[in-house]
């Protein structure tokens, strides 16, 4: 049992449980893993997502935008010091973003150490002269609280949007956590840059006042990027529920190149291997221009 009143009931997880068991003795791997979610999840006895629990100090801040014209003001940017990856002290600044200077999106692709066919996904907004913000769609854990992959399907975490300074975001997991970052830039006009930056900040200031649960399968970090996607750009990425291509956010690098949503004039093979980037962002941690060296 978690703190904030979510709880599981012990009965019917055993039963559903079983049953999904059955299932991955009859069905292949996949259909097996749609049916655990699809069985366990009915389980779940839980109270409405809340935005006031005991916050993780690194997730306790929510960001917020207010839009006026090609003025932007972004407020509890993180960008936390770290001296390791479960110690940190938390900053936060507040920024004033001219739309008009936006020149283009960034896309990361975080892929899961043991399991590459699962990764994170992040975007950046590039305003030129090395100015970034970041945005990391991710569980919003309680103090001391861990991910766990089962609970992620059983709406045991609130969804939150991370803005932040890349030189957090970025150098959290390539630094700290060891992780292999990719990161390739999107094909997409500075006008397209601005729709798509005004509706995830519209997305933020949602989850601000209306919070929602986190689900690994159906509102995680690739689904929510999609539907920006879709909404600047209708029916750009072919969407349906569970469907393999956006479940295995592992492998959305390719699926964005197949689309023409990334730059395709390099072999996919090629380009993901000059968009790796972990190790120059090791080697330049503590440069001041830490945005601009990791694009070189």
């Amino acid at each position: 049992m978690r703190s904030g009143s979510r709880r599981l009931t012990i009965r019917s997880w055993f039963t559903r449980s079983l049953w999904a068991v059955a299932c991955c003795q009859l069905l292949g791997r996949w259909a097996a893993v749609t049916f655990i979610w699809a069985g366990i999840s009915g389980c779940a006895v839980i109270s409405p997502p809340s935005n006031a629990r005991d916050w993780s100090p690194d997730q306790a801040v929510l960001a917020y935008a207010e839009i006026n014209g090609d003025i932007a003001h972004v407020y509890n940017v993180r960008n936390c010091t770290y001296l390791d990856k479960d110690t940190y002290v938390v900053n936060y600044y507040d920024k004033t973003f001219d739309l008009s200077r936006l020149r283009g999106v960034d896309f990361f692709v975080v892929p899961f150490r043991g399991m590459p066919g699962l990764a994170h996904t992040m975007i950046s907004f590039d305003f030129g002269e090395g100015e970034h913000l970041a945005v990391s769609v991710e569980i919003r854990r309680e103090r001391g609280e861990q991910y766990d992959l089962l609970k992620s399907m059983l709406n045991q975490y609130e969804l939150m949007y991370v803005v932040a300074d890349e030189r957090d975001v970025v150098k959290l997991r390539t630094n700290y956590r060891g992780d292999d970052v990719y990161l390739y830039r999107a094909r997409a006009t500075p006008e397209q840059a601005r729709m798509l930056f005004v509706d995830v900040m519209e997305r933020v200031n949602k989850l601000a006042s209306h919070p929602e649960y986190y689900n690994v399968f159906t509102n995680n970090c690739t689904t929510n990027l999609v539907n920006h996607i879709n909404r600047v750009a209708p029916g750009k990425v072919p969407y349906r529920p569970y469907s393999p291509k956006i479940l295995l956010t592992g492998h959305s690098d390719r699926l964005a190149y197949d689309l023409g949503l990334l730059d395709t004039s390099l072999p996919f093979e090629e380009a993901r291997r000059r968009a790796k980037i972990s190790d120059r962002a090791r080697f330049y941690a503590t440069a001041a221009d830490f945005s601009d060296r990791i694009r070189r």
